[in-house]
Order: structure tokens, then sequence, then C-alpha cells
């Protein structure tokens, strides 16, 4: 198992966001994470990555329990996120910002890695010298999945991929995060856009109110009454 989350707890204050979850990713598979606006997704993948401690439970990657481990040690490991909001450098370039994804790396493949980012992101290419501060958001998204794509994530998080795109910006970043499934990458995805996360997915995970609800098959999930009408707009 490449990642084990148990009985996780999360809070802010008072406010308790995860409350006891258990959630759990093959090598390989694209698993799904999905939910309402505030149901606790997000934190749920900060806490996974470090970046939120957990009051309660544990998270174990690659065999490993990630208590005591600092956030920068997670992606010298393969465990990488983009992050809600993609979290670019905005006044680096673009070539600048791709390159960041590397910091940590010290092999002889880099230049080659950034290459096949551009194979893969064209537009990215076209605007390598532009500062990334003015790009358009889909080309941000894209900008944020190859800077992590450069860091050769083992297990890649995904924060609301889709967020604020237009409707075809969201089907080609869809895309890209199938091609890069299968490719290999291990990726957990949180995303609103219920039917296209789980039409990507092979396993899926509901989340309502900080509790996971719901878990399955992604097709299972696709044709269970709660998740359609609750989620995909369709009534029951």
């Amino acid at each position: 198992m490449l990642l084990e989350v148990r009985s996780l707890e999360v809070g802010y204050g008072g406010i308790r966001a995860v409350k006891g979850i258990d959630l759990e990713v093959r090598q390989g598979e694209l698993v799904c994470l999905i939910g309402a606006n505030g149901a606790g997704k997000s934190s749920t993948l900060r806490a996974i990555c470090g970046l939120l401690p957990a009051r309660a439970g544990s998270v174990r990657y690659g065999g490993s329990d990630t208590r005591g481990r600092s956030v920068h040690e997670l992606p010298r490991a393969g465990l990488v996120m983009v992050p809600e909001g993609r979290g670019i450098f905005p006044q680096l370039t673009v070539a600048e910002n791709l390159a960041m994804g590397a910091f940590a790396r010290n092999d002889g493949e880099v230049g080659a890695d950034l290459e096949r980012q551009y194979q893969t992101f064209p537009r990215l290419k076209e605007r390598h010298t532009q500062t990334a501060g003015t790009l358009s958001g889909g080309e941000q998204q894209m900008l944020a999945i190859g800077r992590a794509l450069m860091a050769r994530p083992k297990l890649l998080l995904l924060d609301e991929p889709s967020m604020g795109l237009a409707p075809q910006l969201v089907t080609k970043i869809f895309e890209i995060v199938r091609d890069i499934s299968r490719k290999g990458v291990t990726i957990l995805l949180v995303e609103q856009n219920a039917r296209l996360a789980l039409e990507l997915a092979h396993r899926g995970y509901v989340m309502e109110s900080g509790g996971i609800v719901l878990a399955g098959e992604a097709k299972g999930l696709l044709a269970d009454a709660k998740v359609r009408e609750a989620y995909l707009g369709e009534a029951a």
C-alpha cells in the first residue's frame, strides 16, 4: 500500500475539519476524493503532506509513518502536491517555475524532464520566458502540474485542478491527468466535479462534514443513487 490514512483527525481551533477518516491508495491507482465545498477534502490532503498537523490518527506513506518528518522531506521521498489555487511563483518565468520543481534533485536528467514537460504542455514551451503571473488560469494550472512532475512524484496529490477554469480547459486538464496516470504515476485527486473525477478514477471516496460516508469502485459510485442525486445533479 503506497498511502494508508487511519483515523485521521484535523482541526482548526475548536473546529474538527476531518473526523477520524480512513483512506488508502495503492501503487498505480488513481483515487478520487469528492464532496461539497467545506467537506474537509483539502484539509485531508494538507494533513497527508504535512502542511497541517493531525490531531489524531496516522498517515503512512511507502510503509513509513510520516509523523516527525518535515514538510520538505516528503517531496524528496516522492509525495508531491499541486495545491488548490496552484501555488506558482508569479514573479518567476515559466522555465524558472518548472526548475523549482526539481530543486531537491541532483541527478543528470532534469533537462530531459524539462523537455518532457514541454512536450506534455506545448503552451508552456511557447511561453517559457514569460512571467508566470501573466499566464491564463488554465496555463497556470498546467504549470503547477508540470512543476510537480519535475519532482518525479511517486504519489501526486491534486487539489481541485479544475477550479475556476472554462469547460474546455477542464476537459484538457482531465485528459492530462488521465495521461499522467496511464504513465504510472499514482494519484489522489480532490475534485468538486464529481462526474469527471469518478469517470477518471479507479476508486473513490465521498466526504461529507469531515467524514467518509461512501467508498468503493468509481463505476459503482457513479451508479449509486445518493451520489447521483447529491453530486451529479440527477433526480433519485
